[in-house]
């Protein structure tokens, strides 16, 4: 099994019963990209962080971390117990680079998983493992400044929270890529006082250093002696709403 597994969600419900489970909006996917969004809980938080990709109106492709696909089986067997959709079993996918962007192939090319994820994290590429379930909110992995959060859509889990974060209020923290020297830290570790790991690499050009996704405050990072990298700009703006 490969660090990643595609499922395939099928049925004439399939389309309604996501937009009832994911932050983005089911009818603005296409056949050409995986695009990022979340399951999230009751709390707002993300449970599930996904690739959604649209292969027609009764046929979604869901790509996830590995570590996660017999929980999130059990998630829809729970929520769709009632609706007419089928999941496939997992199958192996595998993590690809095509024309500078970090997506997915059914084929194994040869990839570099390594190259991904250093790819990945210079975009704000995030993925989501076991220790970091249930820990951040869709904002604070600017997850709507890459398309992944519609909040115009009606009702999924944690709308509600998550709307009123977004219309009322703004996160304290937030994603931020950086650099740091030592053991290259583990998914949710917390670095400093509040400096959590989204995920990290290791620096192949410059031996115990890493860089990494983060969730924090900029002043936190700086009291934690890391170094504050550039994201990709639509990643630069300011996550709170803008009116």
């Amino acid at each position: 099994m490969t660090d990643f597994c595609v499922m395939t969600l099928t049925g004439e419900q399939a389309a309604k019963f996501l937009q009832g489970q994911v932050t983005c909006h089911v009818d603005k996917l296409n056949a050409d990209i995986f695009q990022p969004t979340a399951i999230s809980n009751l709390k707002g938080r993300v449970e599930f962080g996904l690739w959604l990709k649209r292969i027609d109106d009764m046929t979604f492709e869901i790509v996830l971390s590995a570590d996660c696909v017999a929980d999130f089986a059990q998630h829809i067997k729970k929520y769709g117990a009632f609706s007419k959709i089928t999941l496939s079993d997992a199958k192996p996918i595998y993590p690809v680079v095509i024309e500078g962007v970090p997506t997915f192939s059914e084929t194994d090319t040869g990839y570099p998983l390594t190259d991904w994820q250093t790819k990945s994290i210079a975009q704000g590429n995030y993925w989501l493992t076991q220790p970091t379930r249930g820990l951040f909110q869709p904002q604070e992995l600017r997850l709507h400044q890459r398309g992944g959060v519609d909040y115009d859509k009606g009702c999924y889990l944690g709308q509600e929270i998550i709307a009123r974060l977004w219309f009322k209020a703004s996160p304290k923290a937030w994603l931020h890529r950086i650099a740091g020297t030592g053991d290259t830290p583990d998914a949710g570790a917390v670095l400093g006082n509040n400096v959590t790991v989204v995920n990290a690499i290791a620096k192949s050009d410059s031996a115990n250093a890493f860089e990494a996704l983060v969730i924090a405050r900029p002043d936190d990072i700086t009291a934690a002696s890391l170094t504050a990298l550039a994201l990709p700009e639509a990643l630069q703006q300011p996550i709170e709403r803008q009116v």
